[in-house]
């Protein structure tokens, strides 16, 4: 059986979400991620909504900055999610982004040791530790969760880290549950992230098969090809101007970032997006998006679980999720 997961983000009404969440789980897929990334929907809000109205699929943040939110109360969020939905919690956790991260005042300085800080904190607490911890970015005193009513027990919530670099792609691999590959990246990109997520796990004396490889997939699902091609088309153009890493990533011509860059503002217009997507090619959206038919969206999905991904996140951005979920649940 293959393992399939939903993505949320923002272009859906939120109640329109529960919908959705409660259909891919009929439809068998594993679990629903909610994206927090652009200033516009917080992960968490939505993440304890789906979990209310479902029964067996998990729930991920997909994924939230491990800078913004103090590591006594990021726990006490999860361990809260948990009594909602015991044991159907993920917690996906990057470090964020430049240039929004720099422009609310965030300085993402050392971010592999501040990750590294993140997760061994976040663990103890959420094993219900007392916690003492003097590092570079956290400090704690004789700090635990103070559960009075209802679970005292250890929660076993898995942090699964957003990495796109090698070094944190390494650190996942040494220290985390899963990684969560980000999108818009071709197939092949996988089997280099395996490279060093292996030489993590090595550190750290584990197997590579002990760390689940999510990948987040950009999915347009349309019976018209070229519709298809278009709704991702314009997702990509926004995409490599104002997320450099994953331009990077992707191995997109610099020039090609650089012209679409002096189009878009930020944040971007509809009318600028228009303007620029000319610059994104078929054979750019086909290279690092499932995008087309059923059909080939399907094939191109198993074209990254050939290279390593134990569960892609598919991202609807054609405005037609039921035909997603349709698509994929079948074989779920």
């Amino acid at each position: 059986m293959d393992r399939v997961a939903l993505y949320l983000q923002d272009a859906h009404d939120l109640r329109e979400g529960l919908d959705w969440v409660r259909f891919a789980e009929a439809r068998g897929f594993e679990a629903v991620w909610q994206a927090e990334s652009r200033l516009v929907r917080d992960a968490i809000v939505p993440m304890a909504a789906y979990a209310a109205v479902t029964e067996r699929i998990k729930v991920g943040s997909g994924v939230i900055n491990n800078w913004t939110r103090n590591i006594g109360l990021l726990a006490a969020t999860f361990l809260t999610l948990d009594d909602l939905a015991p044991g159907r919690i993920l917690c996906g956790i990057g470090a964020w982004w430049d240039p929004l991260a720099r422009n609310v005042g965030i300085q993402r300085r050392k971010p592999v040791a501040a990750m590294r800080e993140t997760v061994e904190v976040l663990r103890r607490l959420l094993r219900l530790e007392r916690v003492t911890f003097h590092g570079e970015f956290h400090h704690l005193e004789g700090v635990e969760l103070d559960v009075v009513h209802g679970r005292r027990e250890p929660r076993q919530v898995p942090i699964v880290i957003g990495a796109v670099g090698p070094n944190m792609l390494e650190l996942a691999g040494e220290i985390a549950d899963g990684v969560l590959l980000n999108y818009c990246v071709p197939p092949e990109y996988d089997q280099l992230a395996l490279e060093h997520l292996e030489a993590g796990a090595r550190r750290a004396g584990r197997s590579i098969d002990a760390i689940d490889r999510y990948q987040l997939v950009v999915c347009s699902v349309n019976h018209d090809r070229q519709e298809a091609l278009e709704c991702s088309r314009e997702l990509l153009t926004q995409y490599l101007a104002q997320q450099p890493h994953i331009a990077e990533a992707s191995g997109v011509s610099k020039d090609v970032v650089a012209e679409i860059q002096s189009i878009l503002g930020w944040p971007a217009t509809y009318e600028q997006i228009q303007r620029a997507k000319h610059l994104v090619p078929d054979d750019l959206v086909l290279r690092i998006t499932a995008s087309g038919t059923p059909e080939e969206a399907l094939a191109k999905v198993d074209e990254y679980r050939r290279r390593g991904a134990t569960c892609p996140i598919l991202y609807d951005v054609c405005g037609n999720p039921q035909l997603l979920v349709e698509t994929f649940g079948s074989q779920a």
